[in-house]
């Protein structure tokens, strides 16, 4: 070991002393520096991660290593010095070894010097540092990798430049094997290869995060292989003719040992499961819910995927992350779970099954050929599959397509588990019988009805009758998991007495009406795992409408049944600008509405009928506005229902100016202010601004020849309030794993102590203490009077955090108790409406699980908005449609998909910079790392003068 030491400090000695070292890792550092921050454009992106980094490291090593390993061998050959070397009292695998600790010292020092970029972005924003240091692990081994292919060149010629040539060329090859330039234009089986063989599709796995034991084993083989050789090549070098039989024996032992590293590598590379997942968040490994769902299965589920080998050259690499996903659900499902690769284009029967049986078709994609541009139909799809019901999802779903900011398109997976996760449900539970539901049941459901036979109208006896055979049908033929009881709660020993529903429930009788004297019960509660829920059946009482209501409240308390959404959104025609043309409005909702369709069974509501659906689970309102009574009525009475309300609503709306066509606000009108305030909920009719926020694209023209071409600034934009971990509830599942939100034109929500004194309160989402709200809504900057930031900014005194999204849990009173119904005439008799549905009596409580959410901002769900903040920042467009997404499935009771929906769509953003800091940043990185790289020079220098000279340190 003190040989080994010896000849390492040796090699060290030669780098460092001379200024070798200091220029080789130099340059190294300023190159890599400078494509972190310029080519990679790092404070353009705002994102608080630093694979800009180790995007580069592939290349960059290449020609460091190539350079310091260039004369390893060829000078000791060249100056004679190798015959020294060979005249040691130890073996030649110890020199190469030597030599290759030496070397790889020296590319760790220059890799260790690069510690004060991720450092510096820690500080910044919320840096996950599991990549972080997967990426260094897979800059070390590739840095191995190419030390031993370095010192194998070096070792076949005495010329350094050829050395230095040879190393490249079998670099580059290597790294280029597994790169899209490569596998484009190669079958998938050869593409598939190339890429179990290329350096960089292997480092690109690691330093996302992953650590594949087939991808370290993979580095330390190509290490070993090119190790074996270089010892081989040293020992041809003094064999002498008369050595033909240790020659042969060294060649035997050096391809046993290649040999037996290459089989490593093929036994292991069909065994996926063999990794570590590092990142923060565990974004590539499958969840406990995902994992308990496919533990629960009682029948089998086949996942099949559908991906032609002639594909848009984009998606081609991500089949590969598809497969190794399947395969997790495949070992994780057991016998139940079965997936399956297949290429309907070579076999007509797949595809044949797969267009007429699953209505999949393939897809037209325009690609560009070597020398022209043509359409490809090619399959991208995935089937779920159980039993006669299935799922289909297809390239929309499966990917994310990314515009990077030099104009390239960048693809990569979406949200996939939680897609494969959420359709699994779908097809198991969204679409079963009730009868399926209560034989799955452990224990049973029983439904009460609650009658006062004695004071019920006279329609509703013969009512009475109807529900009690429907409901006694069902229990006869439920074996068991369905119980029927009639109660009446004026009898003494009722479990169900006026006292308990009033006081405990929060369920009052129908008041006496102009045909009836006397109050009445004829009310449905279900029983379902000690939760109860209330049954209103629709339209005229009928065995049909009784047995509708009864079978929708069992499969939606089901956990993952499909649940229905309704959404209600403002109808915003065309307006008329100053000179009378006709302008398409601006605010529309399309796409969140979109996506919450493959989630959800989305209802549009009209609210004006004075009453929302009973089969709604949830009602979500955007921008409300324009809403008379029967609006008001419908809202509070669904949530008197004990149904989830979410509100997502301002004072403003944007608009374009009359004027100018510029984008402007407008105040709204008809709103829901008046009964969120009475239930403890304030909307301020102000707006926030905040200088942490998400930025405002402005396009600017360049001149490039004689095009003219459209770049994208990013410009602050105070009125898109950038909310960061720091500033969301801590804790609350509604926003697991969302790194960031953005909440645009937003106003301040305000919680009212006293009214909810009772209830379960919370502030959701908060503005940066650097806020503040204004009182005018005028969202146009003026430069030439705040030429810093384009709005006055008041002094740090006056800022503060605000509130601007809260959730309400509790009992609420009706808005409309002590208040005329609107299906009431002023002289207080029933209208047309109310003689049309005669069950509209106010229901005064709700019960006391009610939840309301209140979002103090419409406009972050816009779709001109969304496609706005998209030029610059599309991870918050996903993650500002995530938050609603949540929000509805915490509503629901039904969180167990929000620990997964967000899971690798976190964004991590940088605080905000002014130019200054960010040249003052990139200056003291460079100046760290070279620094750094002086000090380190400079010792070991000083230590050198202190040490013994080789041949006796080695000769002792």
């Amino acid at each position: 070991m003190r040989h080994f030491r010896s000849l390492v400090g040796k090699e060290l000695e030669g780098y460092f002393g001379s200024p070798m070292a200091l220029i080789f890792l130099g340059i190294f550092l300023v190159v890599t520096l400078y494509a972190f921050f310029w080519i990679e454009t790092f404070f353009a992106s705002r994102l608080a991660e630093i694979r800009g980094l180790f995007r580069w490291m592939p290349i960059l090593l290449i020609f460091l290593i190539s350079a310091l390993t260039m004369r390893q061998w060829s000078e000791e050959q060249r100056s004679g010095t190798l015959e020294t070397l060979l005249t040691l009292p130890v073996g030649i695998p110890t020199l190469v070894a030597a030599k290759f600790v030496a070397v790889f010292l020296m590319v760790a020092l220059a890799i260790a010097l690069t510690l004060p970029l991720p450092i510096t972005v820690s500080t910044l924003g919320n840096l996950d540092w599991g990549p972080v240091l997967a990426g260094y692990l897979a800059t070390l081994l590739l840095s191995a990798t190419y030390i031993a292919i370095g010192l194998f060149a070096s070792s076949r010629t005495d010329n350094q430049i050829v050395a230095l040539m040879l190393t490249v060329i079998l670099g580059g090859l290597l790294y280029f094997a597994g790169t899209s330039v490569a596998t484009e234009f190669v079958s998938s089986d050869l593409a598939t290869l190339l890429k179990a063989i290329g350096t960089d599709s292997r480092f690109q796995s690691i330093q996302r995060g992953v650590l594949d034991l087939r991808d370290l084993v993979y580095y330390l083989s190509l290490t070993g292989i090119f190790l074996a050789l270089n010892v081989l090549s040293i020992q041809a070098i003094r064999w002498s003719q008369g050595h033909d039989r240790i020659r042969q024996r060294e060649y035997v032992f050096s391809a046993l040992i290649i040999l037996n590293l290459v089989a490593a590598n093929v036994w292991l590379y069909p065994l996926r499961t063999l990794r570590l997942d590092v990142t923060q968040q565990q974004e590539y490994s499958l969840s406990p819910t995902t994992k308990e769902l496919l533990a629960n299965l009682t029948e089998p589920v086949t996942i099949q995927g559908y991906f032609s080998e002639s594909t848009h050259p984009l998606l081609a690499p991500v089949v590969p992350g598809i497969a190794d996903m399947l395969a997790e659900y495949d070992i994780a499902g057991g016998p139940l779970v079965q997936t399956r690769i297949l290429d309907p284009t070579t076999d007509p029967e797949i595809e044949l099954d797969a267009t007429q049986t699953y209505g999949i078709q393939p897809i037209p994609f325009q690609v560009a050929e070597r020398y022209e541009t043509a359409v490809r139909s090619s399959y991208f799809h995935l089937l779920i599959r159980h039993a006669d019901q299935h799922v289909v999802l297809s390239v929309d779903e499966l990917v994310d397509i990314v515009n990077a900011r030099d104009g390239s398109t960048q693809i990569q997976l979406d949200t996939l588990e939680y897609d494969l996760t959420r359709a699994i449900k779908q097809v198991v539970f969204g679409f079963q019988s009730v009868e399926a539901v209560l034989d799955a049941l452990d224990m049973p459901v029983k439904l009460y009805f609650l009658v006062t036979e004695a004071t019920l109208p006279e329609q509703a006896v013969t009512d009475m009758q109807v529900v009690i055979d429907t409901g006694t049908e069902l229990m006869d033929n439920a074996d068991g998991q369905f119980l029927f009881e009639v109660v009446n709660p004026d009898v003494g020993d009722s479990p169900f007495t006026r006292e308990i529903l009033i006081n405990s429930y929060g369920l009052p009788p129908y008041p006496p009406s102009i045909n009836n004297a006397q109050d009445y019960y004829f009310h449905l509660i279900l029983e379902f795992e000690d939760d109860l829920h209330l049954i209103f059946p629709q339209g005229d009482i009928s065995r049909t409408s009784v047995r509708e209501a009864i079978d929708s409240t069992i499969q939606r308390s089901t956990p993952g049944f499909l649940r229905t959404i309704g959404v209600w959104v403002p109808e915003i025609g065309p307006t008329q600008d100053f000179l009378g043309q006709m302008q398409e409005p601006l605010t529309s909702w399309n796409r969140v509405i979109d996506t919450l369709n493959a989630e959800f069974q989305v209802e549009f509501t009209d609210l004006e009928t004075g009453q929302v659906p009973d089969y709604i689970d949830a009602l979500v309102v955007i921008a409300p506005q324009m809403l008379t009574d029967f609006g008001l009525f419908a809202v509070d009475q669904f949530l008197m229902r004990g149904g989830s309300v979410i509100v997502a609503a301002t004072h403003f709306m944007i608009a374009p100016d009359m004027l100018t066509g510029a984008l402007s606000l407008q105040p709204t009108y008809g709103t829901l202010t008046p009964m969120l305030e009475h239930h403890g909920v304030t909307l301020a009719p102000t707006l926030v601004m905040d200088l942490q926020n998400t930025p405002f694209p402005v396009s600017v023209p360049r001149q490039v020849g004689n095009l003219t071409v459209d770049e994208y600034q990013a410009l602050d934009y105070p009125f898109f309030i950038h909310i960061l971990t720091e500033a969301m509830a801590q804790g609350n599942p509604v926003l697991t794993n969302l790194a960031a939100v953005t909440l645009n034109f937003a106003s301040p929500v305000l919680l009212d102590a006293k009214k909810n004194a009772e209830r379960q309160t919370e502030i959701l989402l908060t503005a940066s203490p650097d806020a503040w709200t204004l009182d005018e809504p005028n969202i146009q900057e003026d430069f030439e009077t705040y030429p810093d930031f384009g709005f006055p900014v008041p002094p740090v005194e006056e800022r503060e955090a605000v509130p601007l999204a809260v959730s309400v849990q509790g009992r609420f009173d009706s808005f409309f108790t002590g208040r005329p119904s609107p299906f009431l005439n002023e002289e207080g008799e029933a209208t047309e409406e109310e003689a049309a549905q005669p069950d509209l009596n106010v229901i005064e409580k709700s019960p006391d699980d009610t939840r309301l959410v209140v979002l103090g901002s419409a406009e972050f769900l816009d779709d001109f908005i969304l496609n706005l903040m998209g030029v610059l920042a599309p991870d918050q467009v996903q993650a500002n449609v995530l938050l609603l997404q949540n929000l509805i499935d915490w509503t629901l009771e039904d969180a167990d998909l929000l620990a997964i929906r967000a899971r690798g769509d976190t964004v991590r953003i940088l605080r905000p910079l002014d130019p200054q800091e960010q040249i003052t940043i990139e200056v003291l990185n460079y100046v760290l790392a070279l620094l750094a790289l002086v000090v380190v020079t400079g010792i070991w220098r000083w230590r050198s003068t202190h040490q013994r000279p080789l041949t006796e340190a080695v000769r002792e």
